[in-house]
């Protein structure tokens, strides 16, 4: 017969029962923990979906087409960023990025000019205009999407005039009925077109080096949380001592000059200077910086976020693309995309008091 030691009654009954603030505690954890990385649980769903309907999206050719095609996206998205790290925003990104196009392209076509002197010299244009920005928001105290957008209807007249609104390409006939003699290096075009042991694309190799370097510069250094700071409070990180002048001035440098390094990519791609090159890099660059908001619930700029952004929005429409549906549904998409991530930020991503 079986019997109980009175003892250990008290011992049974003493056992602590679960907290209910624990448990609380235990969700309000657990939330945290997808919000912090719904991002990326949603692109992994997203890839085990995809590769259960079309096996061949697994495919390291087709994943590393996918980083193409999302690499000028995702360095004019970080430009973005950086901007929007310092309270301000560039719209003229993708109307520098189109202008670089035709200007790496005219530069070797008409003035038969080789990618050591193409690059650099497209590169500075970017920077020139980034200046410029900087100037009429900085200096002459024009809110900044009144001087990016003159700036983009500006650059976007400007890319025409010098062809007379025709594409760029060997043999172009020029206004005053003369033959451009010049044609594409092919140095420069490996830019766009070469892969590293027939598998890297250069262009997906460059998007990783802007997104180290700007991690860096923006997480990891003073000139970083001072970006930050300006964009958070101008006057108490002028007060501190810092030049917001000067921060704003780089950010906006940064931009025009990833907006070029943009357009070097798209010139080497194609092969020519096409005049609606940039038509949707603005959105699309946009698009990637603010899906990058909800990455680890950060809820601000940071460049890793806008990779994921871009590299979630590539992933969405190549899977759907192999899934033949229909194009005209990928603008469609992209927006419900966006604001699902903007309602995870700001809406679900908001904690109870």
């Amino acid at each position: 017969m079986t019997t109980i030691d009175d003892d250990t009654l008290p011992q049974a009954s003493a056992r602590p029962k679960a907290s209910p603030q624990a448990d609380k505690g235990h969700l309000a954890a657990l939330g945290a923990f997808l919000r912090a990385g719904a991002v990326f649980i949603l692109l992994a769903l997203l890839v085990v979906g995809f590769t259960i309907a079309q096996p061949a999206f697994i495919n390291i050719a087709n994943l590393m087409s996918i980083l193409q095609a999302v690499s000028v996206v995702a360095i004019l998205g970080a430009g973005v960023t950086v901007t929007l790290a310092v309270g301000g925003f560039d719209l003229s990104i993708g109307a520098v990025a189109a202008s670089s196009v035709m200007a790496a392209s005219y530069a070797m076509i008409v003035w038969g000019l080789d990618a050591d002197a193409t690059v650099p010299l497209v590169l500075a244009f970017g920077a020139l205009v980034g200046l410029v920005n900087a100037f009429l928001i900085v200096r002459l105290k024009v809110p900044d999407l009144l001087a990016t957008l003159a700036m983009m209807f500006l650059l976007s007249g400007l890319q025409l005039i010098p062809t007379a609104g025709r594409s760029i390409s060997a043999g172009l006939t020029l206004p005053d009925g003369s033959k451009a003699a010049g044609a594409y290096d092919p140095a420069f075009l490996l830019i766009g077109r070469y892969s590293i042991l027939g598998t890297l694309p250069v262009s997906v190799v460059l998007m990783a080096v802007v997104a180290v370097a700007l991690f860096i510069l923006t997480e990891r250094t003073r000139i970083g949380r001072l970006l930050f700071a300006t964009g958070g409070n101008e006057v108490a990180t002028r007060l501190a001592g810092a030049s917001t002048v000067r921060l704003k001035t780089l950010a906006y440098v940064i931009s025009g000059t990833l907006a070029s390094l943009g357009g070097i990519v798209i010139a080497a791609r194609v092969g020519r200077g096409d005049v609606s090159s940039g038509g949707s890099l603005l959105m699309d660059s946009v698009a990637a910086a603010l899906i990058g908001f909800a990455v680890f619930n950060l809820r601000r700029p940071n460049v890793l976020g806008t990779i994921a952004g871009a590299v979630f929005v590539g992933v969405l429409l190549n899977g759907l693309t192999m899934l033949n549906a229909p194009y005209y549904t990928q603008d469609f998409v992209k927006g419900a995309v966006l604001v699902g991530a903007l309602a995870l930020t700001y809406g679900l991503g908001r904690s109870n008091p």
